[in-house]
């Protein structure tokens, strides 16, 4: 099968990358903002919205993560303009302590949000019944089906009713994205231009670049390596391991490319080498002991600080913090010094795959809640924002302000414009709050004219975009994009593995729950330990760990994994 016909059975029958995304630069325009051209390519509103009076409305929105200030949609420019054309306003509510707890209350009272973004307690709420089934509207209203039509068999739940619109629905060709958002081994850039811009591939390579710039700056009281471990976002530090090993995040497994067998890594022995290298960096005093109690944001405060050199994350994760120090760059030179770097690092320098290849994910997504209003109102305003015109005022914004249109018909940002989007104007203009969590085209989608999307994935934008710091930095290591220092992703049509369902009280789902408890039992451990102590250690972690039911999970995995390639032979 040819590449380009395999890639695109893939986003219609297959995986999408998240996270995850996660985020990017986002937003849209409609006619009213500032038009251009294109054409809703998603159909015309049904005649029975269209004549829907626009009294206004306001719902509740809860989004089961943290790092936005708590704000009505209408006190942004985009939401303003949405609700000039639908009369819906959305108050939305951003997670603050435990998820599990959050959602937890939620179902023992029966009471929800009339949204609910559940993020990695999505099955919870599913299983506990606090979801709508969506299939009816979606069958309804045109920018709905257009969207998720393609997808309608892999959304469906085990009892055949949609509840959750998912983000990850690739519209059009799949646009590979020049930054990373994805995972990497991140340094502050000063650390690279001291050493002289050397090529880091190894794991040791990496720490022996961190520990010998603190030693030469014991006056600035730096943090050599910090780590992430609040609540779900554990995975940031769990995860290390399967990067390191040279595998994409394919969540609690490592499938081999020509068996398709699903292995487990969590107590192999490519985790214990990373958490003898931890714990050998924590006894030299360059880990941040309070990984472990630190929540998200003080995470990101960190990051934001200047005074920590390096660490393991996803772009998406870490985007705020990162954007807050381009930010400062960008007025000041001089302080792209503390900017991060991405390097693709593994164990012994092999090919690396840290870079998602297309992919659907079911698992992650929005939906509407038993406790919900007026659900058709919510799934109207829904289909209007999921016009072309509307996409593109969510990830581009109005034309003649935040972006323009050249000869061609190729979207573009100006040098001021580009400047002037930073932060604070992300938050007030609505770019920062509907660049995820909203039934949408996924950031790696095209739009009819074939323009990227999202800003950040058209080359144009991304090259205007580029500081001289960031050209100097590129051009040392000869390459024009951050994606170009990262090896081309496999093709994986199962990615991710992670997102393959399994329902509450399942016998994997089960092995999931135990696995995290002993991971954030015994990782600490680990690698706080006194080196002498960490054999001792990792071997009652090993008696532990077979207890659980591991190889029966993995024949789980490997049966959905090849059931997947199956399907499209």
């Amino acid at each position: 099968m040819a590449k380009k016909h395999w890639l695109s059975g893939l986003a219609i029958v297959m995986s999408a990358s998240l996270v995850a995304g996660c985020g990017s630069d986002s937003g849209s325009n409609n006619e009213t903002a500032g038009s251009t051209n294109n054409e809703s390519t998603g159909g015309t509103k049904t005649e029975e919205q269209a004549e829907k009076p626009l009294e206004k409305a306001t719902f509740t929105y809860f989004v089961g993560a943290s790092g936005k200030k708590d704000r009505n949609t209408n006190e942004t420019t985009i939401g303003k303009l949405l609700e000039d054309q639908t009369g819906v306003n959305f108050k939305m509510e951003y997670l603050v302590g435990d998820l599990n707890t959050k959602i937890g209350t939620m179902i023992a009272s029966n009471e929800y949000p009339d949204v609910l973004v559940p993020d990695a307690a999505i099955d919870k709420v599913i299983d506990a019944g606090g979801f709508i089934d969506l299939t009816p509207y979606i069958e309804k209203y045109e920018n709905l089906k257009f969207v998720f039509g393609p997808y309608l068999n892999q959304m469906k739940a085990a009892d055949g009713n949609i509840y959750i619109l998912p983000f990850s629905t690739v519209v059009g060709e799949y646009m590979p994205d020049p930054n990373i958002n994805q995972g990497a081994w991140w340094v502050q850039r000063r650390v690279l231009k001291e050493a002289g811009y050397p090529q880091i591939k190894t794991m040791d390579e990496y720490f022996k670049l961190i520990e010998d710039f603190v030693a030469k700056h014991p006056e600035e009281n730096l943090t050599g390596f910090l780590s992430l471990t609040h609540d779900w976002r554990f995975f940031a530090t769990s995860n290390q391991p399967m990067h390191l090993a040279g595998y994409p995040n394919d969540g609690n497994v490592l499938v081999d490319m020509n068996t398709f067998e699903a292995k487990t890594y969590a107590a192999n022995e490519d985790t214990k080498r990373w958490a003898q290298k931890m714990n050998e960096i924590n006894s030299k005093g360059l880990f941040d002991k309070s990984s472990f109690v630190d929540n998200y944001d003080q995470y990101i405060a960190k990051l934001a600080s200047h005074k920590v050199v390096g660490f393991f994350d996803y772009g998406w994760q870490i985007n705020n913090a990162q954007l807050n120090l381009k930010d400062a760059a960008k007025k000041d030179a001089t302080q792209d010094d503390f900017v991060y770097f991405p390097l693709p690092v593994t164990f012994d320098g092999g090919k690396d795959q840290y870079l998602d290849p297309p992919g659907f994910v079911k698992n992650r997504g929005v939906g509407v809640t038993v406790s919900a209003k007026d659900p058709d109102r919510i799934m109207a305003f829904f289909d209007t924002l999921l016009s072309e015109e509307n996409q593109i005022m969510r990830s581009w914004g109005i034309q003649g302000e935040t972006y323009e249109v050249d000869a061609n018909g190729r979207f573009y940002r100006t040098e001021e414009q580009i400047l002037k989007i930073d932060e604070a104007f992300r938050e007030q203009f609505g770019f920062k709050y509907f660049d995820w969590d909203w039934p949408q085209y996924n950031t790696n989608s095209t739009l009819s004219d074939g323009n990227a999307l999202s800003p950040g994935l058209q080359p144009e934008v991304f090259q205007m975009g580029l500081t001289a710091e960031d050209k100097t930095i590129l051009d040392k290591y000869g390459v024009k994009t951050y994606s170009e220092l990262f090896a081309a992703p496999d093709e994986r049509p199962w990615f991710p593995a992670w997102g393959i369902p399994k329902e509450q009280g399942s016998p994997q789902q089960i092995w999931e729950t135990k696995k995290d408890e002993l991971t954030k039992k015994y990782i600490p451990k680990l690698i706080l330990a006194e080196p002498g102590d960490f054999e001792a250690v990792w071997q009652e972690y090993l008696g532990e760990f077979g207890k659980l039911d591991t190889a029966g999970y993995e024949k789980w995995y490997t049966e959905q994994i090849k059931a997947v390639i199956d399907s499209l032979k």
